[in-house]
Formats: C-alpha cells, sequence, structure tokens
C-alpha cells in the first residue's frame, strides 16, 4: 500500500502548549499557568445577544465574508481605535477565529513550489510557521533578542531579507513575551518593507492588551503601510470569547477576495450566533475591555513583583497577558524545568522552545488567571527554586 500521508504535514512538530496542557488534566490538583485563554466569562450583554439571536432563529448561513452589519462594526472599532479606514464591502473578511485568517492569508498570497519565503520573528505564536510551510513557504526565522525587550529591530529585519523573502509575519503584541512594538519602532521598520517590496500579515489579537499608557498602534496606519498590510485580529482575548472562534481580516480588496474564496470552499462563513454577538461586543463593549485590561495589569504587576523577591530575570512585558521569564541560570533547559516543575510543586507553565528554538532558556507564564491562583503558583515557584539554589 503507498503511504496515505502527506509528508509536509508528517513533518510538523505537535504543538508544545498541548503536551503540558494535556499533562495537568491529569491532575485535578495543579495550578495551570499554561493556557492562553481569558478566565473571565463572556460579558452578560454579549451572551444574551447571541442568546436571543438563536431565539429568533437566525441560525442560517451569512455571507461568506461575514454579516454586513457585524463587517461595518469591524471597520467602525478599527478607525477609532488604530485610526485605519477599511470598507467593509471590500476590504472584511470574518473568519473562524485569528488563526483561520492568518492560514487564508498565508495561502492567499504564497505560490507553492516557487521558494518564496516567509518572515517570523520568533519567540511567537505557535501557528505561524506550521502554516508557512503547509501554505508552500518557506519560512525564515528571525531570533529576537531579550536585550532588545523581543522587539523586531531594523538591523534584524534588513539581515533577513534576500531576494526571495515575500511576507514578514508582525506579532505584536507578542505571544509569548508580551513584547510590544511602540510606534517608533514600527517606523523604523517600514521603509525596509517598502524598500524590499515585502507584504506584512500584522497579527493584532492582543492590542486591547497594552499598558505602558500609549495606545495600540497598527503598522497598517503607518504611511504606505496600508496596501500592503494584511490586519488581523479578533474577539478571544479583548471580549473573553475564545469559544465564539470569531476573528477577521482586513486588507488590500485583491487579498481579501482571494482569501475569501479559500474560505468560501473550506468554511462556507463563520458562526452566526458568534456574528450576532460579536456586533454587540464591538458597539458596547469597550468598558468591558477597559475593566479586563486594568485586572490583567494589575496580575502583571503583581507577577513582576513576585519575581523579583523571588531572583528571576524578567524583561517587563508591557502587551498581551504572558511574561517570559529567563531560567538559564538554573542549568536545565526549559522543557526539563516545566516538568519538574510541574512533578514537583503542580504547577504548569510552557517552556519556551515551544514557540521557537530561540525560546530556550525561558519559561512562558500566562497571567489571565485570577490573582489568588497566581499568589499560590508564585509561591510554589519560589519553593522549587529555592531546592536548586
Amino acid at each position: 500500500m503507498r503511504d496515505p500521508l502527506a509528508k509536509q504535514v508528517v513533518g510538523l512538530k505537535p504543538s508544545g502548549i498541548r503536551k503540558f496542557f494535556d499533562l495537568v488534566a491529569e491532575m485535578p490538583d495543579a495550578i495551570s499557568l499554561g493556557v492562553g485563554e481569558p478566565d473571565f466569562d463572556t460579558p452578560w450583554h454579549i451572551r444574551d445577544e447571541g442568546i436571543y439571536s438563536l431565539e429568533k432563529g437566525r441560525t442560517f448561513y451569512t455571507s461568506n465574508s461575514g454579516m454586513m452589519e457585524l463587517r461595518s462594526e469591524i471597520c467602525n472599532y478599527l478607525e477609532r481605535r488604530v485610526g485605519v479606514q477599511y470598507r467593509p464591502g471590500e476590504d472584511v473578511l470574518v473568519t473562524v477565529g485569528g488563526s483561520e485568517a492568518i492560514d487564508l492569508a498565508l495561502r492567499a498570497m504564497i505560490n507553492p513550489g516557487e521558494g518564496e519565503q516567509v518572515l517570523i520573528p520568533q519567540p511567537s505564536y505557535v501557528s505561524y510557521e506550521p502554516c508557512a510551510i503547509l501554505a508552500g513557504a518557506e519560512p525564515v526565522i528571525i531570533e529576537l533578542k531579550a536585550e532588545n525587550e523581543f522587539r523586531l529591530t531594523a538591523e534584524e529585519l534588513e539581515a533577513a531579507i534576500t531576494d526571495r523573502t515575500k511576507i514578514l509575519v508582525l506579532p505584536f503584541p507578542n505571544n509569548p513575551t508580551g513584547a510590544i512594538m511602540e510606534k517608533k519602532d514600527l517606523q523604523a521598520i517600514a521603509p525596509i518593507i517598502e524598500k524590499h517590496d515585502l507584504f506584512v500579515i500584522s497579527d493584532e489579537i492582543y492590542s486591547e492588551l497594552n499598558y505602558n499608557g500609549t495606545d495600540h498602534v497598527s503598522i497598517a496606519s503607518l504611511p504606505g503601510m496600508k496596501e500592503r498590510t494584511i490586519l488581523i485580529n479578533g474577539f478571544s482575548k479583548a471580549f473573553a470569547m475564545t469559544g465564539w472562534r470569531l476573528g477577521y481580516a482586513c486588507g488590500p480588496h485583491s487579498i481579501i477576495a482571494q482569501m475569501t474564496k479559500i474560505h468560501q470552499f473550506a468554511i462556507m462563513c463563520a458562526p452566526t450566533t458568534s456574528q450576532y454577538a460579536a456586533v454587540e461586543a464591538l458597539k458596547n463593549g469597550d468598558e468591558d475591555v477597559a475593566e479586563m485590561r486594568e485586572a490583567y495589569n494589575q496580575r502583571r504587576r503583581y507577577l513582576m513583583h513576585a519575581f523579583s523577591e523571588m531572583g528571576l530575570p524578567c524583561f517587563e512585558p508591557f502587551g498581551a497577558f504572558y511574561a517570559f521569564p529567563c531560567i538559564k541560570q538554573f542549568g536545565m533547559t526549559s522543557e526539563e524545568f516545566a516538568t519538574q516543575l510541574l512533578k514537583e510543586e503542580k504547577v504548569a507553565v510552557v517552556p519556551g522552545t515551544a514557540f521557537g528554538d530561540c525560546g530556550e532558556g525561558f519559561l512562558r507564564i500566562s497571567y489571565a488567571y485570577s490573582l489568588d491562583n497566581l499568589k499560590v503558583a508564585m509561591e510554589r515557584i519560589a519553593r522549587f527554586l529555592d531546592k536548586r539554589r
């Protein structure tokens, strides 16, 4: 019998996050700081709108691109939050989470077999590299550095570009490091992107979770960048709607139209109930987002204090809801450290290597958990460290 499996799929590594997620499932008394999911329930007024849509029998397919009302609200939201204008009928596609949007963008833009390269700064979200491979691209990794607060610098970008480079993935605010790119950082790389005629997939799913006192800046808002950027966002992180599976992509109509074609054949449309709930979120959810952001910020400040107290080096993260402390002083790999911590103290964290080889020597710790849980977990981690000093 011939081999039924695709080599490019068999060659993909499973997600390094899921391993620890599965281990924790077998330990009911463990504390997990490993999952990047808000611990808040979806706000009631958003849930109510989804429930009401079911009660009214709104259970049919929508347009492939998503409900026009939702696309209009997405445009309104982006104009007031990041100052970028899009046309709801041409420039917006509603997707099944932000992850689908990443996959669609790569598949719509990459020509398999032509050696086109996608630049992926790491450490970063686990799906970028596999999606690039499945789209037929060659992923090229840019290793971000702790001394630069894991921001992408102009020098790093320039050094990675070849004549086959086509797309830059811009993963900020960043999962797993919590790093952000401020306007001055984006202004430094924009001329390089233009000079080399690159396109950008800007994953802005954590755009509302910014703690440095300034608003999130999208690279699409800079001169000359909108026409070469696919802006990806969604509802999972800011509105605590992970299970609703809803995201969106905005960009040049020529690209969005091809993404919609793939989405049309593979998915048909995003969940109808979720779309009705998302309209309510965008119209009336700003206060909910602000309350959750303040809670995350309080937890972030607590973690930084706790790390300092236990002598665990960690640059200050100003985005998302992750910290990325360095454990190199303890002479263990990230995988060994995380495994022993779970066995001995029943605290689950994610090895930094789950997000790229340059994550070795670091851990991702999520603070999308209650302060009470974080305090217990920090006591256990401090005890674990004391045993090894």
